[in-house]
Order: structure tokens, then C-alpha cells, then sequence
């Protein structure tokens, strides 16, 4: 019976993926052979040495220390996608609430509820919290994955002109845009031309306060910021002096910090991009169906620490091989099955960063002693045989 431990309350649409004859799905299991989880901070656990991935039910992966999981052999998957009609729906809105003081308005009626004549007052008052339409607007989008094409679409479809850059667009996400979304060879680009600018990138050393007094200074005076991706991509201070001296008219964020509540023309939504029961329930079943497959199969999807290698299991048995992205390793590894008078049936292979993943299919039981050898072989990390 195979351990699945829950470490968050996870949706039972996707619990239910597990076959309870093979699975044990439980937030108190003991030494799992995986994990599932939402929010948990992993970082300080101790991880146990059957424990072989971690399945994250969200696109982020701060919380999982994804760097010494690969060195252990434990595989980390998210779920790219599961989440992103929620968070696109956030982004219409955050183009309203960016757009015209709506937020504002309604704390000025509350304020005044008191007011006999509260229908004649309004009239008089409005024209505060008045804003634009985005209409024939320019919308620069940062990031052009499974939420960033979704908003440039539906902006298109809101009458929005759209420029889009993403230096890593794969091309299933290229079919997946407007034709008539402008394809920017450069963040600078978008800068000079948006009206609005909507962030839909991870937060890396080379993205972290990349919205900042520099690339401001490129934008449009008055210029309305939608940052729905992480806190870190923009840098507080320099966001503040913008907002302070009018060259950022508005800033939509669903990250508060003690620094942005307060902010001069600032809506901090309480990080509800996600926070749908839909995009909870879609993460919940894609994040058991990567497990269940790697389990089952080994074949990797969806990992942020080993690449994905796929192929169908039609052997008697399978080796499932983390090892590190070194050279020589895979004719070590072939020498060493071949060697034992096997026939490799089928191979897969790839590599992420410094770390690799091999698939040997093969048509007979795999002897004790391949493995022992395997296992030996200078930079293997973890060797998985399955049946």
C-alpha cells in the first residue's frame, strides 16, 4: 500500500483521483511515499528517505525546497494551468478596479450611510472617484504562459489592444494566443507602448523588482500596474515615489504587504487569484494525477525539478533513474543493463538544470544485483525499479 500524505487540507475531487486498494491517503500518513500540499511551509522538515515527490496543488513552489529535493532524488510537481481561468477572471477585474476608483466609492458610501439624503449627495460627490474606460487602450503583458495568454485574450476581446513579451513562450502557448496579440521582442518595448502593464511571471533572481525606478522611468506618465504573479517582482519604495509623484496612476496588487496597505492609489486584494472553489478542485485533481502517474509509472509531468520524461509502460518492468546532469552516465547506465545480458526495450531520457532522469523499459524482472550496480555508479542519486 502506497502512502500519500496530505499536508494541507486538500479537495476530495482530487483525493478521490487515488485508488484506495493502492493508495493510503491521510494527513497523519507515516514515512509517505509522497506528499501532497498547498500552503505548508516545507522548507524545515525533515524529509523521510521512502518520501519519493512532493506535489504541489498551485503553480508556486516557494514553500518547497525544490533545490534539495532534486539532490534527495525527490521529484516536485505543480500544476501549471489548474488555476488559471481564476486568476485571468481576478485580472478583468483588476483592469476595472485600476481604471475607475470603484473601491474608493464604495468606502466613501459606507462612510455615509448615515446620510438622509444620501441619493442627492452622490451626485455631487462622483466625480471624485471618477476614472477611463480601457476600451482602445494598450494592455502590456509580462509573461505569456497559461494566465498571461488567457488575459491577453480576453483583453482583446474587451476591445484592448494587446502587446505581449515572453522570452520563453513555448509554442503550445503561442497556438494558444490572439493572432492579433503583438508579440514584444523586449520588456522595454511594452514599457514604452502599454497604457497598462500585468505581470504573469515567477519570481526568480532575474524577474525579482524588475518593476522598479528604472523600468518605470520607460513608462508611460501615468501608467496602471497589475502585479496578480508575486509581491517580489515589484520594488516597494520605488512603486510608492511613482504613485506619490503621479507617474503610476493606479496599482492593482493581490500581494499586501505592511508596505502597500495605505499606498497612494493602491488596491490590495487579499491574494484571491486562486482562491476559487474551481481552481481548487482543478489543482487538486491535476496534482494527484502527476502523483499517481509517477507512482504507478515513473514517467515525470509537470516537475519543477526534473525534466519530463514520458513513456508508455509496456514492459515487464521498468528503471526509473534520478541522477545528476553529468557526462557519461547514460552509457554507464546501458552498459551496466546490458551487461546483465538484458534488452532494452525502450530508453527516455532528459535533463533540467544539473539534474537528469532516465526511463530503461525492459522485458524481464530486474536482477538485484543491476540495481546494486546502478546505484553504485558516481553521481546516481535515486534507482526505482518498477514491475
Amino acid at each position: 500500500m502506497k502512502k500519500i500524505k496530505l499536508m494541507n487540507k486538500i479537495a476530495a475531487v482530487g483525493t478521490n483521483v487515488f485508488d484506495k486498494n493502492v493508495y493510503e491517503v491521510s494527513e497523519n500518513a507515516e514515512a509517505p511515499d509522497a506528499m501532497m500540499v498547498r500552503s505548508a511551509n516545507l522548507h524545515e522538515m525533515e524529509f523521510n528517505p521512502e518520501l519519493l515527490a512532493i506535489a504541489r496543488a498551485g503553480a508556486g513552489v516557494n514553500n518547497i525546497p525544490t533545490e534539495e529535493c532534486a539532490k534527495r532524488g525527490i521529484v516536485v510537481f505543480n500544476t501549471p494551468g489548474a488555476n488559471a481561468n481564476g486568476v485571468k477572471e481576478l485580472a478583468v477585474a483588476a483592469l476595472m478596479l485600476a481604471s475607475r476608483d470603484v473601491v474608493g466609492g464604495i468606502e466613501w458610501v459606507k462612510a455615509n450611510a448615515e446620510d438622509a439624503n444620501i441619493a442627492k449627495t452622490v451626485e455631487k460627490e462622483k466625480s471624485k472617484f471618477a476614472g477611463c474606460e480601457i476600451l482602445g487602450k494598450t494592455l502590456g503583458v509580462i509573461g505569456l504562459g497559461a494566465i498571461g495568454g488567457m488575459v491577453a485574450n480576453a483583453a482583446k476581446n474587451l476591445g484592448m489592444k494587446v502587446v505581449g513579451c515572453d522570452p520563453y513562450l513555448t509554442v503550445n502557448a503561442a497556438w494558444s494566443l490572439s493572432s492579433s496579440v503583438h508579440h514584444a521582442q523586449s520588456y522595454d518595448e511594452i514599457y514604452a507602448a502599454a497604457d497598462y502593464i500585468t505581470l504573469h511571471v515567477p519570481a526568480t533572481s532575474t524577474t525579482k523588482g524588475m518593476i522598479n525606478k528604472e523600468t518605470i522611468a520607460k513608462m508611460k506618465d501615468g501608467v496602471r500596474i497589475i502585479n496578480l504573479a508575486r509581491a517580489e517582482l515589484v520594488n516597494t519604495e520605488d512603486i510608492k515615489e511613482a504613485l506619490e509623484s503621479g507617474k503610476v496612476a493606479a496599482y492593482v496588487t493581490d500581494f499586501p504587504t505592511p508596505e502597500t496597505v495605505g499606498l497612494k492609489n493602491t488596491v490590495n486584494i487579499p491574494h484571491l487569484g486562486a482562491s476559487t472553489a474551481e481552481s481548487e478542485d482543478n489543482c487538486a485533481v491535476m496534482a494527484a494525477q502527476e502523483l499517481s502517474e509517477f507512482l504507478a509509472t515513473g514517467n515525470i509531468r509537470n516537475s519543477v525539478n526534473y525534466p519530463a520524461v514520458s513513456i508508455p509502460h509496456t514492459g515487464a518492468a521498468r528503471i526509473c533513474i534520478a541522477h545528476k546532469n553529468i557526462p557519461n552516465m547514460l552509457s554507464q547506465i546501458t552498459v551496466i543493463v546490458s551487461g546483465a545480458g538484458i534488452n532494452i526495450e525502450n530508453f527516455s531520457n532528459g535533463s533540467k538544470g544539473d539534474f537528469a532522469y532516465t526511463i530503461v523499459e525492459i522485458g524481464v524482472e530486474v536482477p538485484a544485483a543491476v540495481v546494486t550496480a546502478l546505484e553504485a555508479i558516481d553521481g546516481i542519486i535515486k534507482v526505482r525499479v518498477i514491475g
